[in-house]
């Protein structure tokens, strides 16, 4: 008699696959992320200009991909499947096209679509010759029909690329520091776009607050709230203390008294990080480091200073809750405060990255060409090779941005059990040769979550993990309009 339990997981499995979490994830990349990262990158306006032109910009506008194709040596064009990319070692990738717009002086002057590269498609995703093929028709092909696919084909090897687990980004992490000049530290990872910026907080055995991120090395936290545009002591005061008032804020104030103004704090924090510098150089510099390396996702604009300065003095009330008030510091291995990048995330910093590349190289041979006085047309400045070897090149050594290694690897193909393993697997990136006692034993949040048994001994114990078997990773972001909506309903007050 078959339990009721073996016959739900069965159906289940006749609905969903083992790896929908990472098809959903490289679908949404193709979907979503790329024409985001287009949008993001705005108008390119070159410095160098051909003569009698003021103005030139270069717009791009639409992107979009097909499905995987390869050119013979006679120039044509067909579609290629996976196991004759298998056969004839090749890259199982698909055209990626754009909509370029060239404007002089305002006016449109050229306007084409051109192949920016190719990408590699994940097998079984919604770009996949063999998406929705029935069984028959995968055998057809050359396929296994109970091959979930979840990897990519690069010069005829089969790459999985491992889901990496980090800590949630822009959310501030406390902890009680034993040895060191401060008792606690707070931790925050300011995420915008690829890149990560790590800030930290720290109050000295005086009372002062110092934040330090990027250049700026244990600089007083007020001088950096004021530089913000929040001058006013009382401000700061009702910022910070909105329920109980703090000795340490006072202490804190009482050393930036002599900060009147917004100048005289860019000069206080330009005097820290070394630059000498005429005045008004001085105060545009800073004023950009600040704009673009402060708190980045909170917003890079000069108007997103005073939300800046408001979050810090947040994150100031929060640290003296802990420190004074003995609440409980973050827990870093709950898995709320976890993020898992699934292979379509892991690509979409690849390609962000590279398109920044793309856009440098587009500029230097813009430039090189209108000096030389050659210049024709944008269309052929735009070298379709340098994405698709960058991104096939990351795909298939494992390096990837950020100085990460081993983010792809060789599908394991020792049986089947073996694969599913492998493309259920989870990476930490902390390094295996380090203690990390609490971040390698189990956690109660990973019940359902994670499997408890699959890690390997040795060294990476607790760090290489696999996804439980009916584990499902969400994707959807909330609309900002609605997220705002709904924490005004509950009584948040927006800053004026």
């Amino acid at each position: 008699m078959v339990k009721q339990e073996h016959i739900l997981i069965k159906k289940y499995f006749e609905d969903h696959s083992f790896i929908e979490s990472s098809i959903a994830s490289f679908n949404r990349f193709i979907d979503v992320e790329l024409q985001k990262t287009i949008d993001e990158i705005g108008d390119i306006v070159p410095t160098i200009l051909p003569t009698d032109v003021q103005e030139f910009t270069i717009k791009f506008n639409k992107i979009w991909i097909e499905k995987p194709q390869i050119t013979e040596a006679d120039g044509s064009k067909r579609n290629i499947y996976p196991i004759e990319s298998r056969l004839r070692k090749l890259t199982y990738a698909a055209p990626i096209y754009l909509e370029v717009s060239v404007y002089i002086e305002g006016v449109q002057r050229e306007s084409f679509v051109s192949q920016i590269g190719k990408i590699p498609i994940m097998l079984r995703s919604k770009y996949c010759h063999l998406n929705k093929m029935t069984e028959d028709e995968l055998i057809e092909h050359g396929e296994d029909p109970t091959d979930p696919g979840g990897y990519f084909i690069i010069n005829g090897n089969e790459r999985v690329i491992i889901t990496v687990e980090d800590l949630f980004p822009n959310k501030v992490f406390f902890q009680h520091s034993k040895v060191g000049p401060s008792k606690y530290t707070a931790k925050i990872f300011s995420q915008r776009g690829p890149y990560s910026i790590p800030h930290a907080i720290e109050q000295m055995k005086d009372g002062i607050f110092y934040l330090s991120f990027t250049k700026f090395k244990r600089i007083p936290l007020i001088a950096v709230i004021k530089a913000l545009g929040m001058t006013k002591d009382q401000d700061i005061m009702d910022a910070i203390c909105d329920e109980k008032e703090y000795d340490d804020v006072y202490i804190n104030l009482y050393n930036s008294a002599d900060i009147k103004n917004t100048d005289d704090a860019i000069e206080c924090i330009a005097k820290k990080i070394g630059l000498t510098q005429p005045k008004e150089i001085k105060i545009e510099k800073t004023n950009e480091q600040l704009d673009h390396y402060l708190l980045p996702h909170v917003g890079i604009a000069p108007k997103d200073r005073i939300y800046k300065a408001y979050h810090l003095c947040k994150l100031i009330k929060k640290f003296l809750q802990i420190s004074i008030d003995k609440k409980t510091n973050t827990d870093k291995d709950h898995y709320k405060n976890k993020k898992l990048k699934l292979p379509g995330d892991l690509i979409a910093d690849l390609f962000k990255v590279n398109m920044r590349v793309l856009v440098n190289d587009i500029l230097y041979n813009f430039q090189r060409l209108v000096k030389r006085g050659k210049f024709q047309s944008v269309k052929i400045i735009i070298r379709d090779k340098l994405l698709t070897s960058r991104i096939k090149s990351a795909i298939a050594t494992g390096s990837w941005v950020g100085g990460r290694r081993g983010i792809s690897q060789n599908i394991a193909r020792i049986n089947f059990l073996d694969s599913m393993s492998h493309l259920g697997r989870v990476v930490s990136l902390l390094s295996a040769t380090q203690e990390n006692f609490e971040a390698r034993e189990i956690h109660c949040t990973h019940w359902g979550r994670l499997c408890p048994i699959e890690t390997p001994e040795g060294t990476p114990i607790g760090l290489r993990k696999n996804l439980a078997m009916l584990c499902q990773i969400t994707q959807e972001d909330v609309p900002e309009d609605k997220l705002k909506k709904t924490l005004e309903n509950l009584g948040v007050k927006l800053i004026k």
